[in-house]
């Protein structure tokens, strides 16, 4: 039976960094999936003005055409100012959305992430998400972000991942993906260059005797 598969991430891009190949991957064997971001990835940054909100927005909708991801909600809460606002903020602007869409599985944030936006989304997922009786969620993994996963506090809280899913024939769907986000991306030997996120993905796929695979920590599964 097709899932209803929900990523909530807390920037656009996070997506295609995060899970774009396992997005890629849903959709083409029938699975309809819908992404929430919760902040709006450049207010944070000096000298933003509406127009990079603009120019941002429209690279996250290339790249849900390119993934293949039903529809997007943009929050637009403010960017790596999540800590400023209530956590029930948070929780309270993706709730709706979770009771509407009622997925089968989401795919958020590890908790541990350097970026503070990354734990906050986590924290509001997980408490959005309580076992309820009766609920259709089933499954919730949190993925790796490069540029701050591993850019983590050494050993505090660490991405140790145990879910490992096949992406090698969707490798060069989340290349195309991430290269709508071109002012986001970086050259080598910097962390997020198309380069080593095809490196992490080829590690994480040989780790497990694949050719790529994109790696996740399970949070939950009810069976």
């Amino acid at each position: 039976m097709n899932k209803i598969v929900l990523v909530i991430a807390a920037h656009t891009d996070d997506e295609a960094l995060g899970c774009g190949g396992t997005i890629a991957r849903h959709v083409a064997e029938g699975d309809k999936v819908y992404a929430v971001f919760i902040a709006d990835g450049v207010t944070s940054r000096l000298k933003a003005d509406q127009n990079d909100l603009i120019s941002r927005n429209s690279a996250a909708e290339q790249a849900r055409k390119v993934l293949g991801i039903h529809e997007s909600y943009y929050l637009g809460l403010p960017d790596n100012r999540l800590d400023s606002i209530p956590l029930i903020v948070v929780i309270q602007s993706i709730e709706p959305i979770i009771s509407r869409l009622q997925p089968n599985i989401i795919y958020t944030h590890h908790s541990g992430d350097l970026n503070i936006d990354h734990q906050i989304t986590h924290q509001a997922v997980m408490t959005a998400c309580r076992p309820m009786p009766g609920s259709g969620l089933l499954e919730i993994y949190a993925f790796e972000v490069v540029s701050s996963t591993e850019w983590a506090t050494p050993g505090h809280n660490p991405f140790i991942p145990n879910v490992f899913i096949d992406i090698s024939s969707y490798i060069e769907t989340k290349q195309s993906a991430l290269a709508c986000y071109q002012t986001e991306m970086r050259i080598e030997p910097h962390t997020r260059s198309l380069k080593n996120i095809e490196y992490l993905a080829r590690h994480r796929g040989h780790c497990v005797g694949m050719y790529a695979a994109e790696a996740f920590m399970m949070i939950r599964m009810l069976k």
